[in-house]
């Protein structure tokens, strides 16, 4: 009699690493946002620390009438104001990159036009902020190699490339304040991202504009502070399910 044994081992199927199904693009870019915006937080408050713990008691600010002062303190710390003009400037710049792509994704199915404006404003300022970091760092360098040869000159490029600087990255929050806005209106509208970060990507976004007018100047700190609080609750906006 001819029997047939069946084996007691069967191949089971590997166990599915996404038990959920696999992440969708969009999740993918939402998490991605997330990083994005903690990572712009983080500049910030490095940015700020920096100043207030280090620079700003070693007398960085005495150098805003003073051109001589100033160059004197770059050449008193030139590592130091490298790393973090990079900081501020480069990785943050780097990092926007990342949180617009993801906030215009999130956006453009019900809002494709404030998406789309969005996106546009958030890219010129990732722009600005990359080209005010080069400036800083390629003219730290320019200068510093100059007051060897002629210390004049030296003090009068230094100037110029604050100049220059400050326009690119700070010294009138424009576009980054538009683009909040445009995130914050469009976020309202569609329900896509917290309403209380929306009210507060208003006020932020508004400070950011006033600067353009001279009287309303000290609105920045305004927008830097609010911007750090919107980068933050973003962050864990973007990390919901």
């Amino acid at each position: 009699m001819h029997t047939t044994t069946v084996p007691t081992h069967l191949p089971t199927a590997a166990a599915d690493p996404h038990p959920d199904g696999p992440p969708t693009p969009d999740r993918s870019m939402a998490r991605i946002g997330a990083w994005g915006a903690a990572v712009s937080a983080l500049t910030y408050v490095i940015g700020f620390g920096l100043l207030g713990a280090y620079l700003a008691p070693r007398g960085f600010l005495d150098g805003e009438d003073d051109p001589a002062t100033a160059l004197e303190f770059l050449l008193d710390h030139q590592a130091v104001l490298y790393a973090w003009h990079a900081v501020l400037y480069l990785l943050g710049a780097a990092s926007l990159a990342l949180l617009v792509i993801s906030l215009r994704t999130r956006l453009r199915p019900v809002e494709p036009v404030a998406a789309s404006l969005s996106g546009a404003l958030g890219t010129i300022w990732s722009g600005l902020l990359f080209a005010a970091g080069m400036v800083a760092l390629v003219g730290q360098q320019a200068v510093v190699h100059l007051h060897g040869i002629d210390p004049d000159q030296a003090t009068s490029a230094w100037t110029t490339v604050g100049i220059v600087q400050d326009s690119l990255g700070g010294g009138i929050e424009l576009v980054g304040g538009l683009w909040i806005l445009a995130v914050a209106w469009a976020g309202l509208r569609s329900g896509r991202l917290a309403r209380g970060a929306c009210r507060l990507g208003l006020v932020v976004g508004v400070a950011g504009v006033a600067t353009v007018i001279p009287a309303f100047a000290p609105a920045a700190a305004v927008f830097g502070l609010g911007t750090i609080a919107w980068f933050v609750w973003t962050a864990l906006e973007l990390r919901r399910p």
